[in-house]
């Protein structure tokens, strides 16, 4: 494999990883939890399913840049030089960063203080506002894998 081709296959693997995660997190676990178990059960399995999945997210995030990079100076030979859309992939990677940084800092330690205290809705709260973000951020991930496949030539 050469080196080109094994950085883009870390990068795609990542960026699968992260938006698949989300997916499947909003799409398939979600209903599921919901229609399985009770609130105060289903605040506790998300304090256990987010930080585990946010490990990966954490793992992913470092990975995405390092490889992009990579894939920029060796296809591109630097920003300048790079098609627009892989700025605009950029842009959008700098986006769902910003948002996973909210989450993880900001909602998940909301959602675990509130059910550790069993403040149910509280807990309920902190995990709606995830879900949304969730929800924005699977959306912007799914726009950057359609650039990226497209590569649009605005």
């Amino acid at each position: 494999m050469s080196p080109v081709a094994f950085v883009y296959v870390l990068h795609v693997f990542s960026a699968v990883l992260w938006v698949g995660g989300m997916f499947f997190a909003w799409m398939i676990l979600r209903p599921a939890v919901i229609a399985a178990l009770e609130g105060p059960a289903r605040l506790k399995l998300w304090v256990q399913v987010f930080p585990r999945f946010f490990v990966w997210v954490w793992c992913a995030v470092i990975m995405l840049p390092v490889t992009g990079i990579g894939m920029i100076n060796l296809n591109f030979s630097g920003f300048q030089t790079a098609p627009r859309y892989v700025q605009v992939m950029i842009g959008l990677y700098v986006v769902m960063v910003a948002l996973f940084l909210r989450i993880s800092t900001l909602n998940l330690p909301n959602l675990r203080k509130a059910v550790a205290a069993e403040q149910w809705a509280d807990g309920a709260a902190a995990l709606g506002g995830i879900r949304r973000l969730v929800g924005i951020n699977l959306i912007v991930g799914i726009a950057v894998i359609a650039i990226a496949a497209a590569r649009p030539g605005f």
